[in-house]
């Protein structure tokens, strides 16, 4: 894994130990991407300096200049929830609720998922249709770049080894502008894109004519495919049958998709065109925020979303060095030595002995290692260990108090909602952590927020029963 994992308390400090440690270094935030590549031998980073304990990074506001500035660790569900953004920037907000899971977008920022540089990121290819700019910041200055100049091929960027990014902003939609993301992925969520688009159009006075149109494509080339030819077919006239045709067969010809595991390219081609025409007949027809929910469950129970900061100087953490993480796990305080290169899952099981947080994959597909981090539900097989110093930590054999069971886990008995029981400590502790947010959620919203875990023995019918019976009891 890493070596030397560092969390600083200000973006200067975060800038001066990039500037020291070069190319070796790298800024982790959610780390639910550079955490599987680093684990599969697909990016060797020797020292992690960890941005979500920085004050203030994680806030979405509009300027005077009606630009909408996004910080470098607001998180996907902070995305979602953020009022300003979903208000006038829906299309990005749009792609963040079809990031992942709950936990996946508890951790993961809109940042990482931009300077991952996948073809496949929604967010990307949001961002890029409305116009969107990094600013990059290094201890030798800043500059800030469009879309176009920041990303150049797959997984390349123009991001120097010693930058970071410290915002990410795009001109608010104006009331004679709507935008809309569709997403066609192998299921309904936590899946990679197959095919995604964003379309952003304005109109003119009357609220008929299209004055400009943007039209961006993902996973269909090298980087965000910006389909111009199918704009240019849309300006000048209302958006009518005919006008939605052209533009969306005119898209697809724009499209340079491979063939690849999730989708041969002609069949990838002909989905642009189904989603381009999806989009702008939503659009057509006013409704592109149908599906957009009102009230997602996020799983994090009574905060908001957002990590306490981390008060004082640096702290430094290594690869089995003396250091020791400082933290409260179950409502205990304990220090745990020689665990700075760990996950949070391997500190839990092998220098705690609290194996009910399970390993199933290791990647943050199945959930079983669901725990709260600061109230937040998170994957502790993709949070370092040291991103949990100072921090308080529950796991599932924190939810009972003395021989009371937890309402959710006596419901689970009642109700018979276990098989083999392996993924059983994910769903209780996503469930619990969803009736402390939402008391009494509809069976939608239970739905959504068990999404995040898998079952591979049920079809979670007395899973979601025994979250409805707990929350009766509650």
């Amino acid at each position: 894994m890493w070596q030397t994992y560092y969390t600083p308390t200000s973006v200067d400090e975060a800038l001066r130990l990039l500037a020291e440690h070069g190319p070796d270094a790298r800024i982790i935030a959610g780390g639910t991407d550079l955490l599987v590549e680093i684990r599969y031998g697909e990016r060797q980073v020797h020292t992690l300096i960890d941005a979500t304990r920085i004050g203030g990074l994680d806030q979405v506001h509009v300027d005077e200049a009606s630009l909408v500035h996004v910080g470098p660790t607001v998180t996907h569900n902070q995305a979602v929830a953020s009022s300003p953004l979903v208000e006038r920037g829906f299309t990005l907000a749009q792609a963040c609720w079809r990031v992942g899971t709950p936990q996946l977008r508890n951790r993961g920022t809109i940042a990482g998922n931009l300077i991952t540089a996948s073809p496949a990121n929604d967010t990307i290819t949001a961002l890029w249709a409305m116009d969107g700019q990094l600013t990059l910041r290094s201890v030798r200055g800043e500059r800030t770049l469009s879309c176009a100049e920041f990303y150049q091929d797959v997984h390349q960027t123009a991001l120097a080894p010693d930058e970071m990014v410290t915002d990410i902003a795009f001109p608010a939609l104006a009331p004679n502008q709507r935008g809309v993301f569709v997403k066609l992925a192998l299921r309904r969520t936590h899946a990679i894109s197959v095919v995604n688009a964003a379309v952003v159009l304005s109109f003119d006075a009357e609220g008929d004519a299209i004055t400009q149109a943007r039209i961006t494509l993902g996973s269909v080339g090298p980087t965000i495919v910006r389909a111009s030819v199918a704009e240019a077919a849309l300006v000048g006239a209302p958006l009518d049958e005919a006008r939605i045709a052209e533009a969306a067969n005119l898209a697809a010809q724009a499209a340079a998709p491979i063939d690849d595991i999730r989708s041969g390219a002609g069949y990838r081609r002909d989905m642009v065109q189904v989603l381009v025409r999806r989009a702008l007949t939503a659009l057509k027809d006013g409704n592109e925020r149908a599906g957009f929910p009102d009230a997602p469950p996020m799983l994090w129970g009574h905060t908001r979303g957002h990590f306490p900061r981390l008060a004082g100087r640096t702290v430094c953490h290594r690869n089995g060095g003396c250091e020791t993480i400082e933290c409260t796990v179950n409502g205990e305080n304990v220090v745990v030595q020689g665990a700075g290169g760990k996950t949070l899952l391997a500190m839990l099981r092998e220098d705690l002995g609290l194996t009910g947080t399970k390993e199933g994959c290791g990647e943050g597909e199945c959930g079983a290692c669901t725990v709260w981090l600061d109230g937040i539900a998170v994957l502790a097989c993709l949070t370092p260990a040291p991103r949990a110093h100072g921090a308080q930590i529950v796991t599932v054999e924190g939810l009972a108090e003395g021989d009371q069971l937890h309402p959710v886990q006596q419901a689970f008995v009642d109700e018979g909602a276990v098989q083999c029981g392996y993924c059983t400590p994910g769903f209780v502790m996503a469930g619990a952590n969803l009736l402390d947010e939402i008391p009494h959620p509809t069976h939608e919203q239970i739905v959504a927020g068990l999404t995040g875990n898998l079952c591979r023995c049920t079809g979670y019918y007395k899973i979601a029963r025994a979250i409805e019976k707990a929350a009766e009891k509650l």
